[in-house]
């Protein structure tokens, strides 16, 4: 495969290594994560696997709680490309993020406590949901 690169995407690539911007890890809070309003935090789970995903999203909550977010939204994706369904030791109904995720955050007590309602309804985009949390003032 050989394709030459257009001069317009070579002079990008070299801005770009020569720049000392940095780009942030996808698994940590910062500002390209954060809603407008301030009051989002919209995460991405595409990539990771079921552990992986629980304890960033153990993770997620607890810091969104501290930095008093209101709404956590999560982007699990829909599990069309999972193969789960082709394992027959496996559950494509929890193996999915978009199962089993929220069932991890509902088994947490801990993570309950801080957490006024979750929102797997969104029908628009069966691949998210919403977790609002509750004010860490009225927090007991």
């Amino acid at each position: 495969m050989n394709k030459k690169l257009s001069d317009k995407d070579l002079k990008d690539w070299n801005k770009f290594i020569k720049s000392k911007d940095t780009i942030n890890p996808k698994d940590e809070l910062n500002e390209a994560s954060i809603n407008k309003n301030k009051s989002t935090f919209v995460i991405d789970l595409h990539g990771y696997g079921l552990d992986q995903a629980n304890k960033f999203i153990e993770k997620t909550i607890n810091q969104c709680f501290e930095k008093q977010f209101s709404i956590i939204k999560i982007i699990t994706g829909k599990g069309m490309r999972s193969k789960s369904a082709e394992d027959p030791y496996k559950s494509s109904e929890l193996s999915i993020l978009k199962h089993s995720v929220p069932e991890f955050i509902n088994s947490n007590a801990e993570l309950m406590k801080k957490i006024k309602s979750i929102d797997n309804t969104n029908e628009k985009n069966l691949g998210s949901f919403n977790v609002h949390l509750k004010s860490k003032n009225k927090f007991r």
